[in-house]
């Protein structure tokens, strides 16, 4: 009898760390979702990044090989506030054996008014003047900060053993963002506030713009797909002429071609490229190598 319950003991035992080693699967729909999944997770997930580095999420669309996996994850990560329009089919994948959250949705948004009734990237159009939500929170530092301890209580919720873990992970990223936050301001103080003034292809920045006391100027909508008309560009040609706006930018994403024709127009010269939807490659692979990227572009092109 003793040598069974010692056989057993060791059969728990084992059976206990074997479910201990086995990491949560979590399959993320952005590239700066995938980093924090990274940095809270740890060693303690596997993450499968359905969108990579370059691709633009405003146009990216699950295929069967992608649904397939969201079926067997146990966390799946969505910018959200209308940035995907295959939510829907990822909680059908999933079914119930798996949490689909829309970070983004969990905290506030800022409002702007569409332009026009273009298809915006959200799978319905806006007619011109209705206030639509910005999908692009992650251009705020500080709502990078709130998505961070949104993954790290939903990875909690999943293995409430490796609580700690997730939390001092999640804290050092926050004080990593810290630092960038502090870096930010110090660069961006070396421009004039009547110099930040920012032209760029589509309208992704006015979490960036409101943080850092910019005006942004764009010649699309919220999403890449829209097609600026011949008259909202003839605007950001007065705009840059009256202004004196010394340069405009062009997106990682995205051909300049608009951009081009608008520089010959104006005289401004056209700057860097900007990572306007998401992690880059190379420098720009990391949400700090992204974000510096960007800030520095646009101070050493307006300075």
């Amino acid at each position: 009898m003793k040598f069974k319950a010692l056989f057993l003991l060791a059969v728990t035992a084992l059976t206990g760390s074997a479910l201990a080693a086995e990491k949560i699967r979590v399959s993320s729909f952005s590239t700066v979702l995938t980093e924090i999944a990274q940095q809270v997770g740890g060693e303690r997930v596997t993450i499968t990044a359905h969108v990579k580095p370059g691709v633009d999420p405003h146009e990216f669309e699950p295929k069967p090989a992608d649904l397939k996996t969201v079926g067997s994850a146990q966390l799946i990560l969505v910018s959200a506030k209308h940035l995907e329009g295959y939510v829907g089919k990822l909680k059908e994948a999933t079914g119930t054996k798996g949490a689909v959250v829309e970070v983004g949705d969990r905290f506030s948004s800022l409002k702007m008014k569409a332009d026009d009734g273009h298809d915006h990237g959200h799978k319905h159009a806006h007619k011109e003047g209705e206030l639509v939500e910005d999908p692009h929170w992650w251009h705020s530092i500080a709502n990078m900060q709130k998505a961070v301890k949104v993954v790290r209580d939903e990875l909690a919720k999943i293995s409430p053993a490796d609580q700690k873990a997730f939390a001092d992970n999640a804290s050092a990223y926050v004080s990593k963002l810290d630092t960038l936050q502090k870096w930010v301001k110090a660069e961006v103080a070396k421009l004039p506030r009547d110099q930040r003034k920012l032209v760029t292809s589509h309208d992704a920045f006015q979490y960036f713009a409101k943080e850092n006391a910019f005006t942004i100027y764009a010649i699309e909508g919220i999403s890449s797909a829209d097609q600026p008309s011949s008259k909202k560009v003839a605007e950001i040609i007065s705009i840059i002429k009256s202004q004196g706006v010394k340069a405009i930018f062009p997106e990682s994403i995205q051909n300049p071609k608009v951009l081009k024709e608008i520089t010959r127009e104006t005289g401004a010269k056209l700057g860097s490229e900007l990572f306007a939807d998401g992690l880059g490659e190379g420098a720009a692979s990391t949400y700090e190598g992204m974000y510096k990227s960007n800030v520095t572009a646009i101070v050493t092109a307006l300075k």
